[in-house]
């Protein structure tokens, strides 16, 4: 079974790297005057919670992309445990780039295995701000690092790199902005 990734930034930058492009005035606009299905469908490509896609839909219209971005935190530091859950079960382990070599794709397997023995879900991180070539570094160091959370300090970790994962994927989905994160081709739940 070939999992299903979301689009976005998915813990692995692609290799080259992508030049920040503004939002454009346009794709915002139209984002503000979908129906709310359409809106809550786009939004679930970016954060798998029907609640925060219904929150962020429902505050519609938005006059800026940083008001959309404030938007999208606010209904992401707000999700209850039963929605923190939901998001976490549609994210997917991070894929390395081709290439990559085969002790890598062992160390990082056995990582994402200890952590979702440990908490259940799947690692989730955003590298926005990490250079390209360190970001299996940075994703095994984090892992490690996180092992030693508890449940419940690694879930407030977890819906923090979600929340900044949602915010990535909106600005890149919305306005081309990206930083050379990988983006991958899903459909939301409930398509």
């Amino acid at each position: 079974m070939t999992p299903t990734h979301l689009p976005g930034r998915v813990a692995i930058p692609s290799l080259p790297e992508q030049t920040l492009t503004p939002p454009s005035p346009n794709a915002l606009e139209t984002f503000n005057s979908t129906t709310p299905e359409e809106a809550q469908h786009l939004l679930l490509a970016c954060l798998r919670s029907l609640r925060w896609a219904r929150r962020v839909a429902d505050h519609r219209p938005y006059p800026t992309m940083d008001a959309l971005l404030a938007a999208s935190d606010e209904a992401a530091y707000d999700l209850p445990p039963g929605d923190l859950t939901e998001a976490l079960a549609g994210e997917t382990t991070a894929v390395l780039p081709a290439g990559t070599y085969s002790a890598a794709h062992m160390a990082l397997d056995a990582a994402n295995a200890a952590y979702e023995a440990k908490f259940g879900h799947v690692f989730v991180i955003c590298l926005d701000d990490s250079p390209t070539e360190e970001a299996l570094d940075h994703i095994l160091e984090g892992i490690r690092s996180r092992l030693t959370n508890d449940p419940e300090e690694e879930r407030v970790v977890a819906a923090e790199e979600l929340r900044r994962l949602a915010r990535g994927r909106l600005g890149e989905l919305l306005g081309g902005a990206g930083n050379g994160a990988t983006s991958h081709n899903g459909t939301a739940p409930g398509t």
